[in-house]
């Protein structure tokens, strides 16, 4: 395999290259191959896992019934067993 020199590199595109390889647990080196192997058309690129705090995007909304259906189901998981905090 051949080496190459990379002049001209940005300090932010740096910068950016070691962030996405701590990211995702690599070398810069890897990911520089497999942003060129990208660029050439010989790989796709990964899909992105985007990290969620809370679930409102994946669950949805739910009607006012629904809701109301499930607070009623829920409720009884409100209660405390005063005996079982003894």
């Amino acid at each position: 395999m051949a080496n190459i020199s990379l002049r001209g590199l940005e300090a932010g595109a740096l910068a950016d290259l070691k962030a996405r390889a701590e990211a995702q647990g690599a070398s810069v080196n890897s990911i520089v191959l497999s942003l060129i192997d990208q660029g050439l058309g010989r790989t796709k690129a990964k899909a992105v896992r985007r990290r969620h705090d809370d679930l409102d995007a994946l669950a949805g909304s739910w009607r006012k019934a629904e809701a109301a259906e499930f607070e009623r189901a829920t409720a009884p998981f409100a209660k405390i067993d005063p005996l079982l905090w003894k």
